[in-house]
């Protein structure tokens, strides 16, 4: 895989080389297909040659002044045979070639959305949502209409155009010779073309990546761009990266309009030269008159299969850039073995230092030991850097430099390797998956029996479960039943039961949640959390309060460290923030 890339957020893209292995092993998977499909294109281009040829027969029939109108009807009939069936053999032969491509199509998606899923989280954030959107849709979109149509048409047109030459040859090597005529400037001319197409309709792909994200984020942060007074600078913003996909795609239209007008003169070319010499070597007596007329057809076939093979080739260079695209995921995974157990379930932070932007760490030299079966709230003031930390401890993300790790093994590798979930982070953002309920949790543990599922729900309370029309196979989201803040949490919680992890990582969970359903939430959490080890990222310092121990982030450092009650006879930050809280000392901002 190259390393090349349309713009600082934006995933690698696989070389040329590679995509060409990897549209060989695609190919190579459904052989059986790949050769039915040749089998009957190539009787479809077979039938075709057989009219103009018998139209030839009918001419040098004629032309000798004996014709039997009994011999003409016969050719005649044949004509119209050979037209029958390269309609029906051609209609199996699209349909064959259909069916190859969504097959190869849905390989391609299912591969996609696998290594999509297994990128790291923090990667995925770094990115944003535009170039995985683009490259889940509209790079798809022309991978699948070039697997559906453009690679098929290409192989026909093409096998099409060697016959037919062969065909005019057979007529006469200077009617043959006649048709090459134009290939020289057609050679040069696609030559030109592919060194450009390439480079260009990936930088298309970059900046329609640029131009989704910039989109999707504006929409996303509508009120906050009215609040703050941002639209012109997002208007503005949106603007410029519109501007660099229309500059992208002048590009690969100026290349199209040296492409297609130089290939229609290379047609024209040849149709002159056959009438032309042809007739020269009729009057000579060098060739007969239906050999004539049947090359001069023959040619005139080769118009639309040069044609389709033009217009294809440039549907195969984007759909190739596009390929280039989603296989280029594949570059960002990093490939890890299964990790070994880990000998306890002691978390240890050593050393950490985090950053998101090269040279600005958010979090400095944090050293931390979590103990099996502690309640530890990590406190601080707004951008100390306690969700960092809380990502780090889950392993959504590995630090700069330093360790977290769960029993001597990092986190992150029991994430990445398929291992057993260890740590699990739950934050204020609970997503609902389109599919059923039953779908929606099983997730969290596959193995996990209807029995095992209804378990984890009523554990959480979640007693709504009983008035879906469906049960667990009632359909959530989108075209289904929607859950309200309060069910999704629920859900998710289930989820964090059936994973059982021995630690969870609670960021704010119920912070978006009114007082009345965060109480009950709160309630449902707690049977949740009997018997694990719990890390609180506190926003709120009652949760603080009834924890084992807090440790106090300030400006990424662990400042204070200790129980609640020392921490506030110490007089120092926490007592502070604690004072603060209650109104009773000086200010302080916690969240």
């Amino acid at each position: 895989m190259s390393a090349e890339r349309g713009t600082r957020r934006e995933l690698p893209v696989a070389s040329p080389a590679e995509v060409w292995r990897t549209t060989g092993r695609l190919v190579a998977d459904d052989r059986g297909a790949l050769v039915g499909m040749v089998v009957l294109n190539c009787l479809a281009v077979l039938t075709a040659l057989v009219g103009p040829w018998l139209l030839g027969r009918i001419v040098n029939v004629v032309e000798t002044g004996n014709a039997d109108v009994r011999v003409v009807d016969g050719l005649a009939a044949a004509v119209l045979a050979a037209a029958v069936a390269r309609l029906v053999l051609t209609r199996f032969a699209r349909y064959a070639a259909h069916r190859f491509g969504e097959r190869v199509l849905a390989v391609l998606r299912e591969r996609f959305v696998e290594r999509v899923l297994a990128l790291p989280a923090a990667t995925v954030e770094r990115l944003g949502a535009g170039d995985l959107t683009t490259r889940s849709t509209t790079d798809v979109a022309a991978v699948g209409a070039a697997l559906r149509n453009a690679a098929p048409e290409v192989f026909i047109a093409s096998l099409h155009v060697l016959l037919i030459v062969v065909a005019v040859f057979l007529q006469g090597p200077l009617l043959g010779a006649c048709t090459l005529i134009g290939l020289p400037v057609l050679w040069v001319v696609s030559r030109w073309y592919l060194r450009r197409a390439r480079a260009a309709y990936l930088a298309e792909g970059a900046a329609n990546g640029v131009a989704t994200d910039s989109m999707v984020a504006t929409a996303e942060g509508a009120r906050t761009a009215e609040v703050f007074g941002l639209r012109g600078r997002r208007v503005r913003d949106i603007d410029l990266a519109v501007e660099r996909v229309h500059l992208a795609r002048r590009r690969t239209l100026a290349l199209r309009s040296v492409l297609f007008p130089v290939a229609d003169l290379s047609h024209a070319v040849p149709t002159s030269a056959v009438l032309l010499l042809g007739g020269l070597g009729y009057f000579h007596g060098l060739v007969s008159l239906g050999a004539v007329v049947a090359a001069s057809l023959y040619v005139w076939q080769l118009v639309e299969p040069l044609d389709r093979i033009l217009l294809w080739v440039e549907q195969l260079q984007s759909s190739g850039a596009s390929l280039a695209r989603i296989e280029g995921v594949a570059a960002a995974l990093v490939p890890r073995e299964r990790p070994p157990r880990p000998r306890d379930e002691r978390l240890e932070v050593t050393r950490v230092h985090h950053a998101y932007t090269p040279g600005r760490d958010v979090l400095r030299g944090v050293s931390l030991t979590v103990r099996p079966g502690e309640r530890l709230a990590v406190v601080g003031p707004s951008g100390a850097g306690k969700s960092t930390l809380g990502k780090l401890l889950a392993g959504l993300d590995t630090p700069t430099s330093g360790a977290v790790t769960v029993g001597g093994v990092p986190v992150a590798d029991l994430l990445d390797g398929g291992g057993e979930r260890h740590v699990l982070l739950v934050t204020q953002e609970h997503h609902v998956f389109h599919g059923t309920l039953r779908d929606n949790l099983v997730m969290a543990a596959p193995d996990a029996d209807d029995e095992r599922v209804r378990a984890a729900l009523a554990a959480v309370e979640a007693r709504w479960v009983d008035d879906l029309p469906d049960g667990l196979d009632t359909r959530l989201g989108t075209g289904g039943t929607r859950l309200d803040a309060a069910r999704a949490q629920q859900l998710a919680l289930a989820r964090v039961l059936l994973a059982d992890p021995h630690t969870v990582v609670l960021d704010e969970a119920t912070a978006m949640l009114d007082p009345t359903t965060a109480r009950n939430a709160e309630r449902a959490m707690a049977s949740v959390l009997e018997g694990r080890t719990v890390i609180a990222i506190a926003h709120r310092l009652h949760t603080a309060h009834d924890a084992d121990r807090v440790a106090v982030l300030e400006q990424g450092r662990i400042v204070e460290l200790g129980s609640h009650d020392e921490l506030v006879a110490a007089g120092g930050a926490y007592s502070v923030l604690w004072h603060s809280w209650h109104g009773d000392g000086p200010g302080g901002d916690i969240t």
